[in-house]
């Protein structure tokens, strides 16, 4: 009887512990659960905040570019009809040139960026750590700075003119410009001497680093010189 007795109670025990554990493997798998809903709740809120704001921001540049149209209409009329009108506009005219204000055709070079495509078997190099296989700030920053020593005319980059207050940042895998987010391929382009900057871009450290990762990781990096090039004007605020 005493061992019968014994053994219930040690049944009653086990019993108890294993429904604890239970509750407690539960418990935590429902937390984590709820904790991963919340991360992809959070990612999810952040993705359409930026696609909001890249939307308000595509609205007011139309209506920016619209109201543009007209002041250009309403001081080409004026200058029709007054001489002092029509030389103050030919001075703006110069000073837009220098201020990137205008667009800008010429020889120059064009210089590509990509990040690290995946191997045939969809994997990335093993001995490659994530940052060695994307292009970074620094990276589309060396190019810049080597374009504007070489003597360019007019910077771009994507579809925007490069003025000296742009500051390109990289935000992850994207490049914010202007306002505006970009994915790879970067493309910037320089309208100029094409001697000089061809000079300038094998001068420039940064970029002789750029292509030893892209040798060894297969970050993309290429760069042309055609006869034609077209920069377009700053329309920014």
């Amino acid at each position: 009887m005493a061992e019968t007795e014994s053994s219930r109670t040690l049944w009653r025990i086990g019993a108890l512990v294993v429904c604890l554990v239970a509750g407690l493997m539960v418990a935590t798998a429902q937390r984590s659960a709820e904790e991963n809903q919340l991360q992809v709740a959070d990612s999810t809120r952040l993705s359409d905040l930026v696609r909001s704001a890249q939307a308000n921001a595509d609205e007011v540049t139309a209506q920016r570019d619209s109201l543009s149209a007209q002041v250009n209409a309403l001081q080409e009329d004026a200058a029709r009809s007054d001489v002092g009108v029509a030389n103050t506009l030919a001075d703006i005219k110069t000073i837009s040139v220098d201020a990137g204000l205008t667009e800008m055709t010429g020889p120059g070079v064009v210089v590509t960026m990509t990040d690290a495509p995946r191997g045939a078997d969809g994997k990335y190099p093993v001995d490659a750590s994530p940052d060695d296989l994307v292009v970074h700030q620094q990276d589309v920053q060396s190019v810049l700075n080597a374009l504007w020593s070489g003597g360019a005319e007019a910077v771009g980059m994507q579809d925007q003119r490069i003025v000296n207050t742009s500051a390109p940042r990289c935000i992850g895998n994207t490049l914010l410009l202007h306002g505006r987010t970009y994915s790879p391929p970067y493309v910037m382009t320089a309208v100029g001497d094409v001697a000089r900057l061809e000079a300038a871009l094998a001068a420039e450290p940064g970029i002789r680093v750029f292509k030893q990762y892209a040798t060894r990781f297969g970050l993309g990096y290429t760069q042309t010189a055609p006869s034609q090039i077209t920069v377009p004007a700053y329309n920014g605020g």
